[in-house]
């Protein structure tokens, strides 16, 4: 485990209250010690060797970890009459409840020794991704209330095992996302190893849930087996099974219910996961205190048309999505609702692919220095932008193949042909704008705010008691519509640019977000690639590539939105 060195520095401004007892100008370096390295001649030396070994063994346990649930999840799947998913509940619950042990001595015991925190890291843990966190966290624990109150009413012929799943699943989401919530920047100082080790526990335990959630698809297959037994008794014939939801409003809402909200779950556990790794990277680092600059906040100035181009397609989107959904639910879907879907992709992702060229061109043209400091947060940012977006390609290439190899000439599936293409292309080029700019150092406070401040210059001289009348009221009115277009007009087009374009894909991204996520899935309804493949297999190919693709639409929101505050 860790032991501690005293040195002597000047205290970090990103410290903790706690740490203010400390004397003034010390604070405490708790060195890291390994058993390996004890005979290393300097401490900084033992240290960054302590430091990989703890990294490489907490590894390790999360690779064996990971390894062992994979194994029982895929003898589940292979070979379910050994290995039930009652097997496979058990292994991660049991999982669970040491993750939820080691949280609660993290928030009881670690984090609250002297000279714990001394340093938080800015980049860690962003709002948005917390937010994130919490939406996707409160969706998952609903969720399981759905699945709780479905289980609950055919308790006659489901195992105890399904209502106590769910049950320590909804405690260690609530724990789990407090934890995140309070704790993703810390950068904690004592109780390397053991800190480590229950971060990488942490993660493997979320990677195993989201595999699970990839690969079970027991409710739905029920759900599809119960309409079948619908079918057989309007046909008159005998009934198979006796587990049958009722006819009742309650079990059909659990039912649908937990169908909507099902994909939130997978993204939760990646978002987690992304949290958890960068708290992983960060146990025992130490921050100077000017080494990160501090970020603009967000305002929404100095935007016109990237807002409303987006408001536009978002707006679109929408009606696309909600005519799709009214008639691809129906049980024979109509030709002519996939052609609308498509279309609709291969005139806004030429768009996305453009501005995001133009995005890059710009980014080479500006005079800003590159960031190379070492930033764990950012360095994760662009592997799961490359990573996530490999789903999304993935899926297009072998829809390519089963086109080109049937009949690309017929309108549908040229169509999904483009839109494959269009796909592969709009990723690629978005992924390359989105990491450019999140190395590109912002601009000075004074620089980025020097054009609002001439702008409010005369708004600043008026006297602080107004009178209450219609026309200063007018006057405040236009006085304040000026000073938004002066400041729009004083921006530098390079700097105007990038905030339209980062702002316009934002919105585009949130709208390819929204439209998979509840529900919006052609690739699988559309029957070409199924009957290529076969169902098996493409099933396994979407459910695969479908989280992956929504998570990278999620999380371009956020590097987008990191790229329009340090423009």
């Amino acid at each position: 485990m860790s032991g501690n060195r005293v040195s002597r520095q000047k205290p970090c401004h990103h410290c903790r209250s706690r740490a203010a007892s400390a004397p003034s100008g010390t604070a405490t370096i708790h060195y890291e010690k390994f058993w390996l390295y004890r005979h290393c001649s300097s401490v900084q030396q033992r240290d960054r060797q302590a430091q990989k070994a703890g990294q490489l063994f907490s590894g390790l346990l999360a690779m064996n970890v990971v390894f062992l649930g994979s194994a029982f999840i895929s003898s589940m799947i292979f070979n379910h009459v050994a290995i039930t998913l009652a097997d496979v509940w058990i292994l991660l619950s049991i999982l669970k409840v040491l993750c939820l042990c080691w949280i609660t001595y993290y928030l009881l015991g670690t984090s609250r020794q002297p000279h714990a925190v001394l340093y938080r890291d800015s980049h860690a843990g962003p709002v948005w991704i917390r937010g994130s966190v919490l939406l996707f966290g409160s969706f998952s624990i609903l969720l399981n209330v759905f699945q709780i109150g479905y289980s609950v009413i055919l308790i006659q012929c489901k195992s105890r095992v399904e209502i106590v799943f769910p049950s320590i699943d909804i405690v260690f989401i609530c724990t789990q996302a407090f934890f995140l919530w309070h704790h993703s920047k810390d950068c904690i100082q004592v109780q390397h190893n053991l800190t480590r080790c229950g971060l990488m526990l942490t993660i493997a335990t979320n990677l195993l849930l989201w595999l699970l959630a990839v690969t079970n698809d027991t409710i739905h297959m029920e759900i599809e087996s119960q309409l079948r037994e619908v079918e057989q008794r309007f046909a008159g014939k005998a009934l198979t099974t006796s587990c049958t939801c009722p006819n009742t409003t309650i079990c059909k809402v659990f039912q649908k219910g937990y169908i909507l909200i099902y994909p939130f779950n997978t993204e939760y556990c990646l978002v987690c996961c992304s949290v958890l790794y960068v708290m992983w990277k960060n146990v025992g680092r130490r921050i100077s205190h000017h080494v990160a600059p501090v970020k603009p906040g967000f305002k929404l100035r100095g935007v016109v048309f990237g807002p409303l181009l987006g408001t536009v397609a978002v707006i679109i989107g929408i009606c696309v999505f909600m005519m799709y959904q009214i008639q691809a639910t129906g049980s024979a879907p109509n030709r002519q609702v996939f052609v609308m879907y498509y279309s609709y992709y291969i005139v806004l992702l030429p768009l996305m692919s453009a501005v995001a060229v133009v995005g890059t061109i710009i980014h080479a043209l500006e005079k800003k220095e590159l960031d190379t400091v070492k930033n764990p947060t950012r360095s994760l940012d662009a592997v799961l932008l490359m990573g996530a977006a490999l789903g999304q390609i993935g899926m297009s290439y072998f829809s390519i193949v089963a086109i080109v190899a049937t009949d690309p000439k017929d309108l549908l599936n040229s169509l999904i042909l483009s839109y494959s293409v269009l796909l592969i292309f709009q990723n690629i080029t978005q992924n390359v704008f989105i990491i450019d700019g999140l190395h590109r150092q912002p601009l000075a406070a004074g620089t980025a705010a020097g054009g609002a401040e001439r702008a409010g210059q005369h708004s600043s001289d008026a006297p602080d008691e107004r009178r209450v009348s219609m026309l200063e009221l007018g006057q405040e009115l236009r006085k304040a519509s000026l000073s938004y277009i002066h400041s729009y007009s004083h921006l530098g087009w390079k700097r105007r640019a990038l905030r339209e374009i980062s702002f316009f894909l934002v919105l585009c991204n949130i709208i390819l977000w929204v439209m998979p996520t509840f529900g919006a899935h052609p690739v699988f309804e559309n029957g070409l690639e199924k009957s290529f493949y076969g169902y098996s297999t493409w099933f396994a190919i979407v459910n695969f590539g479908l989280p992956l693709a929504v998570f990278y639409r999620m999380h371009s929101v956020g590097g987008l939105l990191e790229v329009y505050i340090t423009a």
